[in-house]
């Protein structure tokens, strides 16, 4: 899994995508899009549970914390690296 803002430019939108080899990679979710904000410094682990733990900060003006549940993602494949609908 990798946190990142998919833009070539700024710090929104800030996504998550998944890869089996680390060289594929599919769309998975897409937790901030507010254009000229900032969703940054993001950071991910997984606890022995298997939950996936993402702290980033938002809007520079807090950090948030979000778990996620590996086996509940669905993926989307991207076309033309572009984040899917």
């Amino acid at each position: 899994m990798l946190i990142y803002n998919h833009t070539a430019k700024g710090r929104s939108p800030l996504n998550l995508a998944v890869s089996k080899d680390g060289k594929t990679w599919e769309a998975a979710l897409l937790f901030e899009d507010e254009p000229k904000k900032e969703f940054s410094y993001p950071a991910i682990i997984q606890t022995k549970d298997g939950l996936v733990h993402i702290t980033y900060t938002w809007k520079r003006q807090k950090v948030r914390h979000v778990v996620v549940d590996p086996a509940k993602l669905i993926t989307k494949p991207f076309v033309d690296s572009q984040w899917p609908q």
